[in-house]
């Protein structure tokens, strides 16, 4: 994958937003507004996307989303708890209907033996109370994991939106 294919993706996922009437909110770290940048690239993308919560600190993500201290204290900033509640204080703090939230270790440094470099934790929520949270494990370079990690999000979204519109 690339950027070029990343741009495709995220015209895709667009076009699925804007039928369903659904507004995009995201709350990133490890891939700092990278998911945003993405969809913001498409043409009209103001009709899907509402904002974005680029939240690289703990500090950022306690202010901007209401990420509890004790929650970051206890499982860390790349942890499942933690983007759990960046994906709802996303939802909570703007008009957004569906939220991503992403935090990761994209390296060189920062790895751990329980958290790998290429560790990313991904959450989607959106308004009609579904939650789905994961952790992958990605290769390559600081580049690479953040480019993996934005399509992930995003390709992840478009499943959960195509269920939707199958129901």
């Amino acid at each position: 994958m690339n950027l070029s294919e990343l741009h495709i993706l995220s015209k895709r996922v667009g076009i699925k937003l804007k039928q369903q009437s659904h507004l995009l909110v995201t709350a990133e770290s490890c891939t700092g507004g990278g998911i945003a940048t993405a969809i913001t690239e498409v043409s009209g993308s103001s009709a899907w996307f509402d904002r974005a919560f680029v939240t690289y600190s703990n500090e950022a993500k306690m202010e901007m989303l209401q990420v509890s201290e004790s929650t970051l204290q206890q499982f860390g900033a790349v942890s499942e708890e933690t983007v759990k509640e960046m994906a709802l204080g996303a939802l909570q703090y703007s008009r957004g209907t569906y939220a991503i939230s992403v935090s990761g270790i994209a390296g060189p440094t920062g790895g751990t033996d329980e958290k790998p470099v290429g560790t990313v934790c991904f959450a989607w929520a959106n308004t009609q109370g579904e939650l789905e949270i994961e952790t992958m494990n990605f290769n390559g370079s600081r580049e690479e994991v953040r480019l993996q990690a934005c399509w992930h999000a995003l390709e992840h979204l478009e499943d959960m939106l195509d269920k939707t519109e199958q129901m």
